[in-house]
């Protein structure tokens, strides 16, 4: 009668190791039904699920001084069976924490987060480049970051979002989970927001200074705030108070405009894995245009600036680029692409971009205000906009080969 078990064999990492592991299973009439291998600090683990009439416990030993690996046998019990079988059923999870660096003590803080609500964990890899967790990174390094994988239903997934934000803003990391379903490395198109999440700026407010109305602006901007204007009456109070502003201010803003830390290195790479990159922004074409000369950004949707005589006249054409009209271009561009609404990732600041946020398959507050971090599936407010690729599963050693090959 067939009994089945699990071989497991460790020791210092070298070729030809999985060769002689697989050697000895056909040695000993060994039917292969799994195998898995890691490496790590310089130790290989190998493990094989395999299935024979023969007493593999007594053949495996000597075979195991030949591969030079420590070899331990267990036998599969019905109950084990059984358990890996409820275990394979259950949900899978990404779990992304990053941060420019990383002590043991948030490590332990997520650790027990995840166990407090049910969640095993199957696997922790590092996405970030060799050196020291802990440290700070130098200028220009996209920080440290470890994904872990987990396994399990989520036993409160408000309070489980609640104590993701709080422990984010205890230790200043970033921390994000998303389900590890069969577009997380399929995604196709991003949507971005332009002011305060491409930019470092809300250019209407750059607008008005120039003006001499930024005061006048910004109480208007505050009442909508306070929920007494809507979005669209806002918007045409406040473009009213630029109306005959010199149109050569637009041209000496755009130049001046403060790009969001790491853009460039996101969409740089972006463009290597063949994302379709758009700007949904409630702002105006005339500085998206100008991010997509410079950036390389597939296509722009925002409010155009009406302009007469070389004046600003405080007014845009219709339709108004509101939240509404965010998430429905979203919509439009997976469907003219023919792709799936969950390959389209969106990343925004504002309460106009939640609708945006909600229509894609990855949804981001990048920045963003505590209301919108609040509501949206995932946040970023430590790292730059480059962090998003570790978000969508890319590691430094993978980017580093892209790098390479481009």
């Amino acid at each position: 009668m067939s009994q089945r078990f699990v071989v497991r064999a460790t020791g210092p990492a070298r070729p030809g190791q999985t060769a002689a592991l697989g050697t000895a299973l056909v040695s000993a009439n060994c039917r292969l039904l799994d195998l898995s291998q890691h490496v790590a600090f310089g130790e290989v683990t190998l493990e094989a699920l395999v299935e024979t009439a023969d007493d593999l416990g007594a053949m495996l030993p000597t075979a195991g001084d030949v591969f030079g690996l420590d070899c331990r046998v267990e036998a599969v019990s019905a109950k084990s069976e059984t358990l890996w079988a409820d275990v394979a059923k259950d949900p899978v999870w990404v779990l992304t924490l990053m941060a420019p660096a990383l002590s043991a003590e948030v490590m332990a803080e997520v650790g027990a987060l995840t166990a407090e609500q049910g969640l095993t964990i199957q696997q922790v890899r590092r996405l970030s480049a060799e050196s020291r967790l802990d440290a700070a990174n130098s200028p220009g390094d996209a920080g440290a970051c470890l994904e872990w994988r987990l396994s399990g239903a989520v036993r409160d997934s408000t309070l489980l979002r609640e104590k993701i934000l709080a422990l984010s803003e205890r230790f200043a990391v970033d921390l994000a989970l998303q389900p590890a379903d069969l577009w997380r490395r399929h995604r196709r198109l991003i949507c971005f927001d332009m002011d305060s999440t491409l930019i470092q700026a809300e250019v209407i407010d750059e607008l008005a200074r120039r003006h001499g109305v930024y005061d006048e602006v910004a109480a208007i901007t505050e009442r909508a705030m306070r929920g007494e204007l809507d979005f669209q009456q806002s918007f045409r109070e406040r473009m009213s108070k630029l109306e005959g502003l010199d149109e050569s201010v637009l041209a000496d803003i755009a130049e001046s405009l403060p790009l969001m830390p790491g853009l460039e290195r996101l969409m740089g790479y972006l463009k290597r894995l063949g994302y379709r990159t758009a700007i949904l922004s409630g702002g105006f074409t005339y500085f998206a245009r100008y991010l997509q000369a410079r950036l390389g950004f597939d296509e722009i949707h925002a409010n155009e600036l009406v302009i007469r005589d070389g004046r600003v006249t405080g007014e845009v054409q219709e339709p108004i680029i509101d939240a509404e009209r965010k998430a429905m271009m979203l919509k439009q561009i997976v469907e003219r692409e023919g792709w799936d609404p969950g390959q389209a990732v969106a990343v925004g600041d504002g309460a106009n971009d939640l609708e945006m946020l909600a229509a894609a398959g990855l949804g981001v507050a990048f920045h963003a205000k505590p209301l919108v971090r609040r509501q949206a599936a995932l946040s970023v407010s430590v790292m730059g906009l480059d962090g998003l690729l570790y978000l969508l599963g890319y590691s430094a050693s993978d980017l580093a080969t892209l790098s390479v090959d481009s």
